[in-house]
């Protein structure tokens, strides 16, 4: 069967007005519709921004129909990183163990789709161009915040134990939330897990990275400003099977 839905463009924004475009359709979902903010929030004209920004390559998802940015994805380089200073997701976690690593890390994060097109094959394709970049600079590790809607710990507490007692990171890629944050995801003992209730509550950004073979830092951390409870994911693509690497390519 023809595929009859929109066709898209993968690309990485090179102009400011790219970068506005991203800004925007991040304030539609994570201010206007998840009712997070921040200090460089721009209400006026409705971008959703922060320092990092600059530094960042966003790579964008744009709907060939009508030349709108349906998705984004944010990406840290490990060397850019570097001459910033930090990765953006140390002021949650201790990245300590794969700085040292050795290995060529890429930060993701701020991913998001327009609400219409979330269920179709827009995140596909950005997943697809994810993997294009991943190979163009050798990355080898792939870390990130994701995020449950709300700071309610309990009400999370069967989806966090879940995420603690079954995929938590190996020693070697345990990221820690840091001390003076730290809120523990082992909420719940093993046997008291509802695990179809506990995926179901799990958002589909989350899974999709635990069907490649991802896992998560040890810890949550709890977001006021943006009203999310985060956890940290890393993907470490040596250790994704074939299957898992046929899925993240295709």
């Amino acid at each position: 069967m023809p595929d009859t839905g929109p066709s898209f463009t993968i690309k990485i924004a090179e102009t400011e007005a790219e970068l506005r475009a991203a800004q925007r359709l991040r304030y539609e979902v994570f201010v206007r519709e998840l009712g997070g903010g921040g200090e460089l929030v721009d209400h006026d004209a409705e971008l959703e921004r922060d320092r990092f920004d600059p530094h960042f390559d966003h790579m964008l998802a744009i709907d060939n129909t009508t030349s709108e940015v349906v998705g984004v994805y944010r990406l840290l380089r490990g060397d850019k990183a570097a001459a910033l200073g930090q990765f953006y997701s140390e002021d949650e976690y201790d990245l300590g163990i794969l700085k040292a690593s050795g290995r060529n890390l890429l930060e993701l994060g701020r991913s998001c789709l327009h609400a219409d097109y979330r269920g179709g094959t827009a995140m596909f394709h950005l997943w697809n161009g994810l993997a294009s970049y991943v190979a163009e600079h050798e990355i080898e590790i792939l870390f990130g915040v994701a995020s449950f809607h709300g700071t309610d710990v309990q009400a999370l507490a069967q989806p966090l134990s879940m995420l603690h007692h079954n995929h938590l990171a190996p020693p070697d890629l345990r990221v820690r939330a840091q001390d003076a944050v730290f809120q523990s995801m082992n909420l719940l003992p093993a046997e008291a897990l509802d695990r179809r209730a506990a995926m179901l509550a799990v958002p589909a950004l989350i899974k999709a990275y635990l069907r490649l073979g991802g896992f998560v830092g040890e810890g949550a951390y709890i977001d006021h400003a943006f009203n999310t409870t985060d956890v940290c994911l890393i993907l470490d693509t040596a250790r994704m099977n074939e299957r898992q690497r046929r899925l993240y390519t295709k």
